[in-house]
């Protein structure tokens, strides 16, 4: 029997974690009854009883497992930790909160076991209980992510995904400590089929994405795969370099022509700040890729884990110690 493997990232979700199981239960009951399945709760530090709510349903399912960190690492450091210790034939990633219809599971693993793809993801076609600021901001981000970084990944995209051991086999070999997985999953390649869904809002409780962590998040992303943001401070560098040589010229014309009044020192003021800004906002943009490097050299793990009632792998065991 084939097993199936879902890694579910969660931070405070006390209140999500039992319905989310009960989701999973009726689709392996409707249509995944030939496959053995493992769900790999991944606590990311939570501060609620969210990993008291895994520990009990573990006591009653023997399909539950879990990994708690030993402090809040991040969804992407979570996923990262599920996936390396998940070890069905296939392996899937889902959000708790049930915006990601676990429905799709079934259709997922029958295009997997068809042998067209390598992954199957799910992509959202609608934003329907969405903020219209924060559906604009999300489309921007998509097109300006694809432009700067050749990443094509689609508007909508999800986490939400099933992959097969070739695609997280060579997933798992990218082991940077700035993620993106989105990114990621696409620069690894392979065959993908994309399933379309109308988005759905969350079961309970509120997300812990705030409009600015989405800005955060979504800096990591094109900092990560391109370097343009660092090609284009440089254009600007020798755009305005070019612009005070004119001028230099003028000001040098006008003082042979007309002689050197002294005038213009607001204009030159606000002149100097402008640049300053442009220099300062050129060489943030430098840092940005900076404190990258400066993290991936470091070489700290990507998570440490607390407890888990999984075997964890000696490769990742000897990495954590």
């Amino acid at each position: 029997m084939k097993k199936i493997s879902i890694v579910v990232p969660c931070y405070n979700e006390e209140e999500t974690v039992g319905i989310f199981l009960q989701e999973i239960q009726k689709v392996r009951t409707a249509s995944l009854t030939e496959y053995d399945l493992e769900i790999i709760f991944v606590d990311d530090g939570s501060t609620d009883h969210t990993l008291l709510e895994i520990k009990r349903m573990a006591e009653s399912d023997t399909s539950v497992k879990y990994i708690a960190l030993s402090r809040n690492f991040g969804k992407e450091s979570a996923l990262y930790a599920g996936l390396t210790h998940a070890d069905g034939d296939y392996v899937a990633v889902m959000d708790v909160d049930l915006q990601d219809p676990p429905g799709l599971l079934a259709e997922m693993v029958k295009r997997l076991e068809a042998g067209g793809c390598q992954c199957a993801a799910a992509r959202r076609i609608s934003r329907r209980g969405e903020s219209v600021i924060r559906s604009f901001f999300s489309g921007c981000f998509y097109r300006l992510f694809r432009r700067l970084t050749g990443i094509q990944v689609p508007d909508g995209a999800r986490d939400f995904r099933m992959m097969n051991r070739t695609f997280l086999d060579s997933f798992l070999k990218l082991k940077e400590y700035n993620r993106f997985s989105k990114g990621l999953f696409d620069w690894v390649g392979y065959s993908v089929d994309w399933l379309e869904y109308e988005n759905q809002e969350r079961e309970s409780g509120s997300t812990k994405w705030t409009f600015w962590k989405l800005v955060v998040y979504s800096m990591d992303g094109i900092f990560a795969f391109s370097n343009m943001p660092a090609i284009i401070s440089g254009g600007i560098g020798i755009v305005f370099c070019l612009l005070a040589f004119l001028f230099l010229l003028v000001i040098f014309g006008r003082a042979l022509l007309f002689g050197d009044p002294v005038a213009g020192w607001p204009s030159t003021i606000c002149i100097i700040l402008l640049i300053g800004g442009i220099q300062m906002f050129c060489l943030g943009i430098l840092g940005q890729y900076l404190a990258r490097t400066y993290s991936e050299v470091k070489g700290r793990p990507i998570y440490l884990c607390r407890e888990t009632n999984l075997i964890l792998k000696k490769e990742v065991h000897d990495h954590e110690s």
